[in-house]
């Protein structure tokens, strides 16, 4: 391939994974935790947000105001107490959204730009990896497959600390592989080892989950060193016996080798002592090293870490009633979670033919390609050139996929049915895939002629990433991967009667719950951006930290605005269906109190329920 025509490609590859990422980019809704992005990036805390009140839909828009004078200290203090999250995403995101502020595009769009940015980078580094790691071509299989990826696409639309560390697992990956090379030829090249060291230091801070991804390394890295020095005494060993087998046969040759002439000839001839690696295993010093440097760079957080693990906010992913499903679902969800890293079609709230015919053809797609995949892998570990970096990516993408079967059945944490927590190692996945694909049109037969095992290179190649782009553009039009909670549907569901007045009462025990309810109020007032008709409806924010006594006595006494007849909607997470009282009390403007009675066509659960009550006058 000429150099021109592959750096071309190289361009149009990131130009289509930058459409991709910025096409319809503030389409969907916010949810909640993009919610939660945007409280701690625009420099405020929940202490900002109305409580207790029922008011107009845009009284809480003033929440997603810039607020400049905020420091990054002060965020830093705020996402310790507030959040389960560390703090350097949300500052780099603050800084982001000053930089950005005087554009005239919407504030959703900025705020999910620089995740955007961040997947665009992670393109162009995971070129770089399979560059290095593997050939120029795998470098551009590689990101070509990133660009297209739904799951990459859909990441990079999230305003959430997904693509950046996600581009820090690749840059760390890259490093991991010279650390690797440099430990088989016994050499140190320090800036790789420095840059290493200070990728995954800044990791930590950025996600905890990059703490799985540095394990992951460490082990790997061990592993592979102490590999490589077996390998260099097997070898050691082998030269050693040829050598006393050839003593006989140099030694007959000293006579010829007297003179310059033919002192050439024999080294031209002789067998190859010299070796690149050593006959003595080599200190672990210097592997152990970097690993003991990273792990004093966590520990000014960790402190907070340990008090964020013991948060409520994290209890969702435990299952407190294990059942057979719990003990089964893990690996049933950890291959679907790699079939979306490559294809994903609607089947969510879909006709039951749509499901079963994307179903159908996505697994037939999957088997073709694991066909693919298995043709290219064996060529990988079988090339001399390329058996160190394959070995490097099973082995690291086998750690972090231990790591979640550990934390599942041990820990009782259940990461697999949260599919985009698989960013910590799609990138290895997504470079393997291309690399694999790449190697097979690689292939050669004795007579020197091109030749193609199964299916053509190429032509999988493209099967591939025409499927995954397929894939992509569901994810960009909201069909695949749609928002947890679904704003859409909900406030879909709560305009059952859009001329009608609507207060519409959150309840939550903790931040997390605030948010929810925000994510609600912002599509509700998306929905209804004229001044006459936000009027019509009111939100209101209620504690339940005692129970839902405590919520049905606050909503008795609140003070709200609007006239009667009015829907009453009680959003009520952890509340189960029979738990709804089949009357409540509400005060008029003047605040006389009306009884609201329940309306059973009208209970709705999508995450949390939500029940409708007619209030009347």
């Amino acid at each position: 391939m000429k150099s021109s025509r592959h750096y071309w490609l190289l361009g149009g590859i990131l130009l289509l994974g930058a459409v991709l990422r910025f096409w319809h980019l503030d389409l969907k809704p916010l949810w909640m935790d993009e919610v939660i992005t945007a409280v701690f990036s625009l420099g405020h805390t929940y202490q900002d947000v109305p409580l207790g009140e029922a008011l107009p839909l845009a009284a809480f828009k003033q929440i997603f105001t810039l607020n400049s004078q905020a420091t990054c200290a002060q965020i830093i203090e705020t996402v310790s107490v507030q959040s389960v999250h560390p703090p350097l995403f949300f500052c780099g995101m603050h800084q982001w959204l000053r930089w950005v502020n005087e554009i005239s595009m919407d504030w959703v769009w900025k705020l999910r730009s620089l995740p955007a940015l961040f997947g665009v980078g992670a393109i162009a580094a995971l070129y770089l990896l399979n560059r290095i790691a593997f050939s120029a071509k795998a470098g551009l299989v590689g990101a070509a497959l990133m660009a297209v990826s739904p799951f990459a696409v859909y990441l990079s639309q999230e305003a959430r600390h997904y693509t950046l560390p996600m581009l820090l697992v690749i840059l760390a990956l890259t490093g991991l592989y010279a650390m690797l090379v440099d430990v088989q030829r016994q050499q140190i090249r320090l800036p790789i080892w420095l840059g290493w060291i200070a990728i995954n230091s800044i990791g930590f801070y950025v996600h905890y989950f990059f703490l799985l991804v540095f394990f992951a390394q460490s082990v790997t890295l061990v592993l592979g060193a102490h590999r490589i020095a077996r390998l260099n005494r097997a070898v050691s060993q082998l030269a050693m016996q040829k050598a006393r087998a050839a003593a006989s046969w140099q030694h007959s040759q000293i006579v010829l080798a007297s003179t310059p002439g033919n002192r050439k000839l024999i080294e031209a001839i002789s067998p190859p002592y010299v070796l690149p690696f050593s006959s003595i295993t080599p200190s672990p010093l210097p592997y152990l090293l970097p690993i003991f440097i990273v792990c004093l760079t966590y520990l000014p957080w960790l402190p907070k870490f340990f008090s964020h693990m013991g948060r409520p906010e994290i209890d969702w992913m435990k299952s407190h009633a294990p059942s057979w499903h719990d003990l089964i679902a893990p690996l049933c969800q950890l291959p679907l979670g790699w079939i979306l890293m490559v294809v994903a079609f609607p089947v969510e709230q879909q006709p039951l033919w749509i499901i079963g015919f994307w179903g159908l053809f996505t697994l037939i797609f999957v088997g073709w390609l694991i066909g693919q995949i298995r043709i290219g892998l064996r060529q990988l570990w079988r090339s001399p050139q390329s058996h160190l970096a394959t070995w490097m990516f099973i082995t690291f993408i086998g750690v972090v996929v231990l790591e979640f079967v550990a934390i599942a059945y041990l820990m009782g944490t259940d990461l697999t049915q949260v599919p985009r927590y698989n960013f910590i190692y799609f990138p290895a996945v997504c470079a393997l895939i291309g690399a694999c694909l790449s190697q097979r049109s690689s292939i050669r037969n004795p007579s020197k002629k091109l030749t193609f095992q199964g299916s053509k290179s190429p032509q999988a190649i493209a099967i591939v990433l025409l499927v995954s782009l397929l894939s992509s553009i569901f994810v960009v039009q909201g069909l695949v991967f749609q928002k947890p909670y679904n704003p859409n549907l909900v406030a879909q569901n709560l305009s059952v009667e859009p001329t009608q007045n609507r207060l519409v009462v959150t309840a939550y025990q903790d931040f997390q719950d605030i948010a929810l309810g925000l994510s609600f109020a912002l599509k509700l007032h998306q929905q209804e951006p004229q001044a006459n008709n936000s009027s019509r409806t009111h939100f209101a924010l209620l504690a339940q930290t005692n129970g839902y006594d405590q919520v049905w006595s606050n909503l008795a006494q609140l003070k709200q605005p609007l006239s009667l007849p009015l829907n009453l909607w009680v959003i009520s997470p952890g509340l189960k269906r029979r738990d709804y009282k089949p009357q409540l009390s509400i005060r008029d403007r003047a605040g006389t109190p009306h009884s609201c009675t329940i309306d059973p066509a009208h209970y709705h659960r999508l995450g949390i329920p939500y029940q409708l009550y007619q209030c009347q006058k």
